[in-house]
């Protein structure tokens, strides 16, 4: 009965005109909701019988009847859930009154839904509430509105990396900035980082280019299966492409597995000594640095201390020693037989430390060339200068056997011939001494017989001091060819040509010497007849 009546009553109300109209309206509707004016509108928002519902107001407000539906938003927070919609938006208080009204300082974002966090919470609310970021043509339309903002990163931010990594700003990025990505976690990646890859500035593989007209990193789409994606191959694929078989990401200059290493397939191969030599003695800062290599002086000192030196070039130790130690050298005698020292005879024999290491160290220059350079000169003191000159033992002595000698002995004026020929020179020249070295005589000598024969004669023939043997004999056997005698006080004539010389000249002794007397005084016939 009831809804009868006011049934009844609101037509009444429609015939009765405007000044009804104004008399039952508690006031104008805000700007707002101007178009709802007019007593045909008044269902649009009033049940008739009852209050303002909720469902009224979702009747026309279907964006935020969504997203309360959904329990998204301000609206279905617990502190507005369950409110009627008028106890905050309440009108007919005027064109001019704010149905939407709260101190923006002092209101709560997150009942929103959306924690202001960091940055987000130094903004003013025109910097995400405009036109700009809403999608929905509608929402976008409308003159003034909080709603269809979409919570994603890129419902606000531009996406920087075109599509190309996930939506999902906050995967990577906090809210204080969007540099450095301070969630970002490399080892979650692909390719983990470690060892000096950590080090890396982001931007040495991450190149910033232009895409679409607009600045762009690139983070995914990197090539790294290979370490050569990133680094050059410093050793241009002679040993392959996979680094990490040596190397390892702490430093290129450490080096795993190095005794495995095959040094061979560098441009020097080890061999011999060289297979011994801990690497760290060739390679002192790192087993990658450069080295020199091409000579042997590149890594071993000059242990000659330049003496082989050519053009101004030491010469390479290579010329004479091999990998198998320096100990061993290959130096041939045709090599020394081009310097000025010839190898003959004995002196191919002999070993090099016995002329190049008379002291503690090895010498090659200016050890002499002469004979004395090397041998002691037993002769010195003995021999007059004027028969060997500069103290050169070839004049008499060969490399081929010391003792056999060539000397001319005419040189010395004494001509050796006959039985002289025969003695060697020690014979002449060495006198023995029964209680001593032997006593050389050279010098010393003269040309007398007796200085080296005894006088058996006991100076019978002795003339001005000196018996001259030649006078009879010669140096063929000891012959007396020469003896004339015809040339002595006494002549041999008639029988006594014929006569023995012993039966004349017979031994006799005097003063302890026996000899055969040839000098006889008295030559009368009685004394033989």
């Amino acid at each position: 009965m009831q809804k009868v009546v006011a049934i009844i009553f609101y037509f009444l109300i429609l015939s009765a005109g405007s000044v009804v109209v104004a008399q039952i309206s508690p006031g104008k509707l805000a700007a707002v909701h101007a178009h709802l004016e007019g007593i045909s509108n008044c269902t649009q928002c009033h049940t008739l019988g009852d209050k303002v519902t909720n469902a009224k107001c979702m009747d026309c407000h279907v964006e935020l009847k969504s997203r309360i539906e959904q329990k998204r938003g301000y609206h279905s927070s617990s502190d507005i859930r369950g409110k009627n919609c008028v106890s905050c938006h309440n009108d007919h208080h005027g064109v001019n009154f704010q149905i939407l009204r709260f101190d923006k300082q002092k209101f709560n974002h997150d009942l929103s839904g959306f924690k202001l966090t960091g940055v987000h919470a130094k903004k003013e609310c025109k910097d995400c509430h405009k036109a700009d970021h809403i999608t929905d043509g509608k929402i976008k339309n409308k003159k003034f509105t909080y709603l269809g903002l979409n919570p994603a990163c890129l419902g606000c931010h531009t996406d920087y990396h075109q599509k190309t990594l996930s939506a999902v700003c906050s995967n990577c990025h906090g809210v204080d900035a969007f540099k450095p990505a301070v969630k970002f976690n490399h080892t979650t990646t692909k390719y983990p980082l470690t060892g000096m890859h950590q080090a890396v500035p982001c931007i040495k593989c991450h190149e910033v280019t232009t895409k679409n007209g607009l600045k762009f990193q690139e983070f995914a789409g990197i090539k790294f299966q290979s370490c050569l994606d990133c680094h050059t191959d410093p050793h241009k694929n002679k040993f392959g492409q996979n680094c990490s078989q040596c190397h390892i990401t702490e430093s290129f200059h450490t080096v795993k597995g190095i005794s495995n290493f095959d040094h061979d397939r560098t441009k020097f191969k080890l061999e011999n000594k060289h297979k011994d030599v801990p690497c760290l003695k060739c390679h002192k800062t790192s087993v990658t640095a450069p080295l020199k290599y091409a000579r042997c002086l590149d890594c071993h000192p000059d242990y000659h201390k330049n003496q082989f030196v050519k053009q101004g070039v030491v010469q390479d130790c290579s010329d004479c020693h091999s990998t198998t130690g320096f100990t061993l050298f290959s130096y041939t005698v045709e090599q020394h037989n081009k310097g000025n020292f010839r190898l003959e005879g004995a002196h191919l024999a002999t070993p090099c430390l016995a002329c190049h290491k008379k002291q503690e160290k090895w010498s090659f220059k200016s050890i002499g060339l002469r004979c004395v350079d090397c041998h002691k000169d037993i002769h010195e003191s003995y021999i007059s200068k004027e028969f060997y000159p500069e103290k050169s033992c070839d004049i008499c002595h060969n490399t081929s056997k010391w003792q056999v000698l060539t000397y001319d002995h005419v040189k010395t004026g004494f001509e050796l011939t006959g039985g002289h020929a025969k003695p060697t020179c020690r014979d002449c020249h060495f006198k023995k001494n029964p209680v001593g070295p032997e006593q050389q005589q050279f010098s010393s000598l003269n040309s007398t017989c007796t200085q080296c024969h005894p006088d058996i004669h006991f100076k019978q023939f002795e003339t001005n001091g000196e018996t001259n043997c030649l006078r009879c004999h010669t140096t063929n056997l000891w012959k007396i060819v020469n003896f004339d005698h015809n040339t002595t006080s006494y002549k041999l004539d008639g029988k006594h040509q014929k006569v023995a010389c012993a039966k004349c000249h017979k031994p006799v002794t005097r003063e302890q010497n026996t000899f055969v007397l040839y000098k006889i005084k008295n030559t009368r016939c009685e004394n033989c007849h």
